[in-house]
This record gives C-alpha cells, structure tokens and sequence, in this order.
C-alpha cells in the first residue's frame, strides 16, 4: 500500500481556455470575469507581436489603457508606472499578454493598488536557514487575465518577482492574484520564435522536476508534475524539428500550463533560488538559467530525495537505469544538446567572477526554504555554479 502523509493543497479558482483561435473569445470570457474596462500590459517586443495585435483586436473598444513598458526582469519602477496608470484611468482589470514578466508586472500592480504603502512591505522574507514570513494580504484585487506567450506557466500562479532596485528579487504571494482568466491560443504561439519557446520550456520542465521533490509538494502536484514532465520532453524536441507546428505549440503549452499548477503549491527549490540569483547579478534570461543548472541542481539534491528520482525517471523514459539520480540529470543534458538549449555558465555571459556574488545572493532566496537538502551555506552553492561554468 502507497502511504499518503497529510497535506495541504490550494486550487486557483481560474477558467482555462485552450484552443486555437482562443484569442477571439476574449471579449466574451472578460465579461464573464466581470472585466470591461481592461488595462492591457505587455513588454515592447510582445506589444509589436501578432499575438499582441490579436488580442487588442479581440478587445476592440474595451481597452482602457496600455502599458508596454515591462522589462525582460519585472522590476519595482516598472510596477509603480503601471499601478499609477491603473489608478489614474479607472480600469476594472489587467489583460497580461506575454511570458512571466508581464504576468508579475500585472500582479504586481494590482497588489500595490489594493495593499497601498511601498511594494516591498508586502514581500515574502527568508532568513536562513529555515525561516520564512509571508505576509497576510487581506484586500481585494483587480482581476487578471492571461495570454501567455511562454513556457514558464506564470500566470497560473498567485506569486510573483520583482527585482528591487538593488536588484535583489522582491517575492510575493496572494491567493487573490491568480489569474482568474487564462486564454491559450497554439495557433496564435506560432509567430512567438522557437528559440524563446525552448528556453521558457526548460524553466516550466524545472518547475515539474522540482515540484517532486519540494518539502510542501502534494500528490495532486506530483500527479501534475510527471505529466507535465512526460509533455515536455515530447514537445520540446518537436518545436525544435517543427516550429510551425500548431499540435507541437499546444502540446508544449499545455506542459507550461501543467508546471504552473505544480508551481502553485509545490513552489521552487534551490534550483530556482540559483536562477534568480544569476538573473539579478549577471542580468541573463531566466529560461537560459534554467537550462544551465537544471542538471546541476538535480545532482545536488538527488541523494536527498530518491524517491522523487525514480519517479522523475520513469517519467522521463530512463527509469530502468540503476543510478536514478544520474539517469535524470543525463536525461537533461541530452535534452539540452538536443533542443540546442545552452548548456554551460560561461554561454550566456556569466562571467566568472561573478559566481561567488551570484552565491551569495541566491542565500537569502525563498526557494532554499523548500528543498529537501539544506544547503550550508554559500560555497555549497558557488561549487555548483563552479561546475555549471
């Protein structure tokens, strides 16, 4: 018998629209959100996009406003101009067309608009080794509706980043901010590039893999998690070979979807605490990170969490091999070679003098609260990155 350990698991009361097309519904599906006046919010290349275009047309006549200065890391400047424009235009909600930036930058904003004072009064706090505060934000929320353009299943979830000014990541968390909409269009994806497609996906397959193994996962996460693992490493191969193909598009949103369900409860571990470090110090893109130290971070907590490893590998078609934790992490790496995913540090510019800063910062990450391995301190982390460079 499968002994199941008690468990706490949250559902975000969203409605999933998933079909070509999609984007044509949404005046429609805002409606039934109660959104008529709706703030559109997006980054500069996704508001020249087709997939940009088709929503505004979509939205013809409701748009109140847009806003299309969302930076590639979402930062707290961006969200004070955008919760100001809100305020001064009188909009009833937020329509974010992108990847996770624009998703955050969203969700920021209507957190400020209803909790007030300055943003990072209202941010999650780690201090190490294992504490973590969460603030209780009590106060209704505009609403938020979603088309991604990405892998990175983002806007499912009711947490959010947003670099400081110091360029640390500000966390948050509200059950109020998930998206209440969640418009999936494959046929619009196409003109979204391949290239970013993959990337994003290795930040959502990240996502599942460390869904397995995180402290508060549940079984409804590791359900949705060795799917979605499964999902990914059939679609990223196949908009690889076949960008154009509208199948190989849905299938991989479909995955991204699937990790940000995982990502609602099961949240992120060292891994992803890395991640944000390099992206604040070394200013690369998130999914690249991703793809960099997925293996590694594998390797680290893999003696600490067996039994996720044979379940990651049954997934991943490698479960037969003895050395669970090894066959996964090889997995990823023939993965990365296959999809052209970058696979070493030193390949999206991080130089080497910056992996003891990167260390340091990713210390004071929420992810280290969630992983089954405590990390000791900040040269266990820098010998990581060490090996990733």
């Amino acid at each position: 018998m499968i002994a199941v350990e008690n468990f706490v698991h949250d559902a975000s009361a969203s409605r999933v629209v998933f079909q070509p097309g999609a984007i044509g519904r949404m005046a429609a599906e805002l409606a039934r959100i109660g959104v008529r006046r709706p703030l559109l919010v997006a980054g500069r290349r996704t508001a020249a996009s087709p997939v940009y275009a088709e929503a505004k047309a979509a939205l013809h006549g409701m748009i109140r406003a847009e806003f299309t200065g969302v930076p590639e890391h979402s930062s707290v400047d961006a969200v004070r101009r955008l919760r100001d424009l809100a305020a001064d235009d009188g909009v009833d909600g937020f329509v974010a067309v992108g990847g996770g930036s624009a998703s955050d930058t969203a969700k920021a904003a209507a957190l400020w608009l209803a909790e007030g004072g300055e943003l990072d009064d209202h941010a999650s706090r780690f201090r190490p080794p294992d504490a973590l505060v969460v603030p209780e934000l009590r106060r209704p929320k505009l609403p938020i509706a979603a088309v991604p353009c990405t892998a990175s299943g983002a806007e499912v979830t009711p947490s959010l980043g947003v670099r400081a000014p110091d360029g640390h990541k500000l966390l948050f968390s509200d059950p109020k901010l998930a998206s209440r909409l969640i418009v999936i269009d494959p046929a619009a994806n196409l003109s979204v590039p391949a290239a970013l497609m993959l990337s994003t996906g290795m930040n959502g397959l990240a996502h599942c893999l460390e869904g397995l193994y995180s402290k508060v996962h549940t079984p409804v996460t590791t359900a949705l998690a060795l799917h979605g693992i499964r999902l990914f490493l059939e679609s990223l191969p196949q908009v690889a070979r076949r960008p154009d193909s509208v199948d190989a598009r849905g299938t991989l949103l479909a995955a991204a979807h699937l990790s940000g369900r995982v990502l609602l409860n099961a949240r992120t571990c060292l891994h992803h605490a890395v991640c944000h470090a390099i992206g604040a110090v070394a200013g690369v893109a998130h999914g690249d990170a991703n793809s960099v130290m997925l293996p590694h971070a594998i390797r680290f907590n893999a003696a600490s969490a067996p039994a996720a490893m044979k379940l990651a590998a049954e997934a991943m078609g490698c479960g037969e091999e003895s050395r669970a934790q090894e066959a996964v992490a090889d997995r990823l790496a023939r993965l990365q070679a296959e999809i052209g995913a970058p696979a070493r540090l030193r390949d999206i510019g991080v130089p080497e003098a910056l992996l003891a800063p990167i260390a340091a910062k990713a210390m004071n990450e929420r992810g280290l609260y969630f992983n089954p391995r405590q990390v000791s301190g900040a040269q266990e982390v820098e010998a990581m990155l060490e090996q990733a460079w």
